[in-house]
């Protein structure tokens, strides 16, 4: 006997889509004017790290691009091809979100490194400052906001570019060290560079970060021991379950789906073995977060016995 459920509804699916789209939309605009901005302020201001921060905004629509397309294919409903959805989908965006942002860092880094080397003198003057400063501000909001966001509609795509927004937040703080250290002695201009190297180190970090999440998913990597310890004690909990056996749990898109065999006393009813595997679910789903679907295959604990009692002949 087999019994499946599934947690999401189209419904909310459809509000979690939209969700995920306005803010990656809000990002595409702020992204925008920042690269304008630290462009234009980093030329005018003499800063390389500021222009080179400004490449990786360029990349941020690159990969708010993709966010938006991954969030368009991936909450579409299964169908004859795909019959467990295009979630997937979404785990691929974000392993394209990783690759952008570790390309962008090498980039970055070996310019920087070059730069460093051959001595390039970079003199930033108080504009790339200032322009360090609002950059930082706007990017670091848009960061907790998105997180919010991708946190309330349980969306790893989401929570992927929210990083992407905080690797740009935090390139900005190091390019606000170095522009404020060669402002205040003109012979550290070599703090430009060294800024800009290091914002390199922590975009490849993050980029690392997500492949590696991307990869467990792919691979159907179970999630933690705690979330598994916590499905068997909900499941041996209901009442009617002897015993349970052949837990598996994969991530898809960011989401849980599970299947376990529960064991039942061999002399009920098919109703009554349907009704405690219906309760299974229904409680799984309730107090286990990020669940999709379950399904729950029922067996009668008689026949494990008779297995039992073979075996020791």
């Amino acid at each position: 006997m087999v019994s499946s459920a599934e947690k999401s509804q189209p419904t909310s699916k459809t509000r979690a889509a939209q969700a995920g789209k306005s803010v990656t939309l809000l990002g595409v605009c702020v992204n925008a004017f920042l690269i304008a901005f630290k462009f234009l302020t980093g030329i005018f201001g003499h800063s390389q790290a500021l222009i080179a921060d400004a490449l990786h905004s360029f990349s941020d629509l690159f990969t708010d691009a993709v966010v938006l397309l991954g969030l368009r294919i991936g909450q579409k409903a299964p169908d004859e091809k795909h019959h467990f959805g295009h979630a997937r989908l979404e785990t691929l965006a974000s392993g394209i979100v990783g690759i952008a942002l570790i390309v962008t860092a090498l980039f970055l880094g070996i310019q920087a490194a070059f730069n460093i080397y051959r001595h390039t003198e970079y003199h930033p003057t108080l504009v790339a400052l200032v322009a360090a400063a609002v950059s930082l501000g706007l990017k670091e909001a848009l960061f907790h906001y998105t997180v919010r966001i991708g946190k309330r509609i349980k969306n790893s795509l989401v929570m992927a570019n929210a990083w992407h927004q905080r690797s740009d937040a935090l390139s900005s703080v190091a390019v606000l060290l170095g522009v404020a250290g060669a402002n205040i002695r003109p012979s550290w201009h070599v703090l430009d560079a060294y800024a800009a190297l290091f914002v390199s180190f922590f975009i490849i970090k993050v980029g690392l970060d997500i492949l590696k999440g991307t990869v467990r998913e792919f691979t159907d990597t179970a999630p933690p021991g705690e979330v598994l310890k916590k499905i068997r004690e909900i499941t041996l909990g209901v009442d009617g379950v002897g015993a349970m056996h052949d837990l598996r749990v994969r991530t898809s898109g960011g989401l849980h789906q599970m299947e376990v065999h529960i064991m039942v006393d061999g002399q009920l009813t098919v109703i009554e073995g349907h009704r405690i595997a219906s309760a299974v679910e229904h409680t799984l789903m309730k107090d286990v977060a990020d669940i999709d679907r379950v399904i729950v295959h029922v067996d009668p604990i008689f026949e494990e016995k008779e297995t039992e009692h073979e075996q020791n002949k």
